[in-house]
């Protein structure tokens, strides 16, 4: 569009002698100068934009494994959700503290009445108070004890606010390992994109020699018709690898929090290979039960629950506080206008409908229910543990059979096209060379990224921390 617009502007018709009149005084060559130097700049511009689509330089930006996961955690929506609801929780405790300490308050009022208050002994009047008057108040109050209600409130809080954190930690973890997937993914399709490269590169080779062979009369117009038909086919399969490569794309830049076009280039870096299968299931297991966010989020919560058990049993029995102020009324007809106080005080509920029991009630359910959803989290914490470890163990067999393959299908090609030039071999021996290198090049890869993302899998079923293993 910019290119465009600029040709425009370029093209727009000069007054007459090149100079618009207001300028002609200024010198009479300015305008057409200033003109002839947006032009070369212009077509330098189209110049470097066409040189970089003829020779195929790739303005993508490159981004390695451990860059991008750097990246998808800090600029992650669900991570800054995660702690948005951190911090919530961290208030709330720290509003459960504030119950624990002393509660100051202070009070300022000015009065003007209509009468002034008086009162009648016998036959006087005498005046109580002042017209006009002004009242200052200043008391602390604070709780000596309520059989630990308070101090068990605050410790939930703080226990709440500690399952928060974990809970961070676990969205960190998936947004990991999601990020590694869909990068694995978006490897896997640039070497699939490669591999449709190669096999369409493959067929041209082999319709210009079969073209050259027919002006020769060496071979029939068959062979060259099942040759560009191959070629048209595997067109279409590069067509459909690019626009998978570019949904992954997308699905990259959507988790980095990026415009969805932007051109990223995946870089493999071997990390070696990651040791996930010399352990047994039964220690996998034992692993995970460690290290696993969720389990320890389950520990938490049900603490949390055994405190706020404590704090509505407190309910049951009495309160004790301490008040004291200092209370000031502007009155000249009282003997003291200020006075200081203390309070010793006890309060009970002795009846609220049951809300207490209630809320005792409503815990105990919660506990059951937490002690459910424990078992099922170990029981699926198990069941992905033990299927990941088998996906990485199945994958690097096939890699080590897929290896073999292509290396038998590369040699199989040459032999089939030397055949073929020679005139003893078909062309339906060639073609078939190509695809089987194709399908066998195609499953080598697919191995290798499955590999990578089974273990990449594992490593976070067991509770590691991708960031750290990928550097």
């Amino acid at each position: 569009m910019n290119m465009t617009i600029r040709k425009s502007l370029l093209d727009l018709p000069l007054p007459k002698g090149g100079m618009i009149p207001s300028l002609a005084k200024r010198g009479e060559g300015r305008f057409s100068n200033y003109s002839r130097v947006v032009r070369y700049i212009s077509l330098f511009f189209v110049g470097a934009i066409s040189f970089l689509a003829v020779t195929g330089v790739s303005l993508a930006t490159e981004l390695k494994l451990a860059e991008g996961l750097k990246l998808a955690v800090e600029k992650s929506r669900q991570i800054k959700i995660a702690v948005y609801e951190e911090r919530t929780a961290q208030a709330d405790a720290a509003v459960d503290h504030a119950r624990l300490l002393p509660a100051v308050n202070a009070s300022f009022r000015g009065t003007a009445l209509a009468d002034q208050p008086a009162a009648i002994f016998g036959s006087n009047t005498v005046p109580l108070s002042q017209r006009d008057f002004l009242e200052y108040s200043l008391s602390i109050q604070h709780t000596l004890y309520d059989f630990e209600g308070n101090a068990s409130r605050y410790a939930a809080g703080r226990m709440r606010a500690n399952t928060k954190k974990l809970d961070t930690l676990r969205v960190r973890n998936f947004v990991a390992i999601e990020f590694a997937l869909i990068f694995f993914d978006l490897l896997e399709s640039q070497k699939m994109l490669a591999v449709a490269d190669r096999e369409v590169e493959r067929l041209t080779a082999h319709m210009h020699n079969t073209r050259a062979l027919l002006e020769e009369g060496s071979i029939t117009r068959n062979d060259l018709l099942q040759a560009e038909v191959r070629l048209s086919d595997a067109q279409s399969r590069r067509i459909s690898a690019i626009n998978s490569r570019q949904l992954n794309v997308s699905r990259l830049n959507n988790i980095l929090v990026r415009p969805l076009y932007t051109e990223i280039n995946a870089v493999d870096v071997d990390f070696g290979t990651v040791s996930v299968t010399a352990m047994t299931l039964e220690q996998a297991w034992e692993t995970a039960a460690g290290q696993r966010p969720e389990l320890k989020i389950v520990a938490e919560t049900m603490k949390s629950l055994d405190l706020d058990e404590a704090a509505r049993r407190a309910d049951y029995y009495p309160r004790f506080i301490v008040r004291g102020g200092y209370d000031f009324t502007e009155n000249r007809y009282q003997v003291h206008e200020g006075n200081w106080s203390v309070i010793l005080g006890m309060g009970i509920n002795l009846y609220s409908g049951g809300s207490t029991r209630a809320e005792l009630q409503k815990i105990e359910a919660q506990r059951s229910r937490l002690r459910e959803q424990k078992e099922k989290v170990i029981e699926d914490i198990r069941l992905e543990v033990t299927r990941y470890i088998l996906d990485a163990a199945t994958a690097r067999e096939r890699l080590l059979v897929t290896k073999d393959a292509v290396l038998q299908s590369e040699e199989n090609l040459r032999i089939n096209r030397s055949r073929y030039e020679e005139g003893v071999g078909t062309a339906t021996e060639v073609l078939d060379a190509v695809t089987l290198l194709t399908v066998a090049e195609t499953n080598h890869y697919k191995a290798l990224y499955d590999a990578k993302k089974a273990e990449a899998a594992v490593l976070y079923a067991l509770g590691r921390d991708l960031t750290e293993v990928y550097q």
